[in-house]
């Protein structure tokens, strides 16, 4: 199995930092080069770059996941989050977090996953969302095999009667606003995925020295593993190496959809596990 030095995982643990868990097809090519190995190999040695931002204080458990792009080529990490004196229903998975990442920035197919222990039935749950996730790969550090493999008899978006899937719903549009928001929330709001309660809603932190995080709702079939915008922008910022509370904070806005509103108190609770004082401004909106 092909392996980076450790001088090579800190250089790559630097880049992904700054381009927040994201390599690019171009630099996915360049690797693959200096490994001199295929595909499935190099997203088996970024696992330990994945796993380096792990936070996790209550299991102390540290979880990579590498979730590879079909139609761009690029490549993006993600890592648990877990947060104390809070309900483990909040923690988000590895697994979770890298289609997070995907998703958030633009991937339209992934076709590959590449997770540094094997997924627990949570996670294949949550990856059973994606369009087209019978033919995803999930690649393990010593057994290559498919979710089709590890989920058989799936539940699944089909049988509740929803045409669409995560990676692959359709855009909506926004009618008003109870309160201004910045342009780039409103395209995550109208990308959220919310087939099931109908509860459009995303999250923006500003931050003062390191721009935007950005999250929105991922609702599931199973329900629990619906993924809140609050949990996807945090993780969002653990893959920029930093934490809620060692950042200094402009201004958190939540929006969600008027009548539908659920994600207000899981917000709050999250937002609890951090020592910030930060406000969140809650923005209706009302969608076409």
């Amino acid at each position: 199995m092909a392996v980076f030095n450790p001088q090579q995982l800190k250089k790559l643990e630097q880049q992904a930092k700054r381009n927040r868990g994201h390599f690019s097809h171009a630099q996915l090519n360049e690797l693959q080069a200096q490994l001199s190995c295929d595909l499935d190999t190099l997203l088996k040695a970024l696992l330990p770059v994945a796993a380096t931002f792990s936070q996790a204080p209550i299991s102390h458990f540290n979880v990579g996941a590498v979730a590879y792009d079909k139609t761009t080529g690029g490549a993006y990490l993600g890592a648990n989050l877990e947060f104390s004196h809070q309900a483990l229903s909040l923690v988000v998975h590895a697994e979770q977090s890298a289609i997070n990442n995907a998703w958030l920035n633009g991937a339209n197919e992934i076709s590959r996953m590449a997770i540094s222990d094997a997924p627990c039935g949570y996670c294949r749950q949550f990856m059973n969302e994606l369009d087209k996730c019978a033919e995803l790969a999930i690649m393990l550090p010593t057994l290559n095999t498919s979710l089709k493999e590890l989920l058989p008899s799936a539940f699944g978006p089909q049988d509740l009667d929803n045409s669409q899937r995560l990676l692959a719903s359709t855009q909506s549009n926004i009618k008003s606003l109870s309160h201004e928001i910045s342009d780039t929330l409103k395209t995550h709001l109208q990308n959220a995925y919310a087939p099931y309660t109908g509860n459009l809603s995303a999250v923006e932190i500003s931050t003062q020295s390191h721009g935007q995080f950005y999250g929105r709702y991922a609702e599931n079939a199973a329900y629990s593993p619906s993924l809140s915008p609050m949990q996807g922008a945090l993780s969002q910022l653990a893959l920029a190496g930093l934490k809620l509370d060692e950042v200094a904070i402009n201004a958190i806005t939540l929006v969600e959809t008027k009548g539908y509103e659920n994600q207000q108190a899981v917000a709050d609770a999250v937002l609890k596990s951090y020592a910030t004082d930060a406000a969140l401004l809650h923005v209706l909106a009302e969608m076409e």
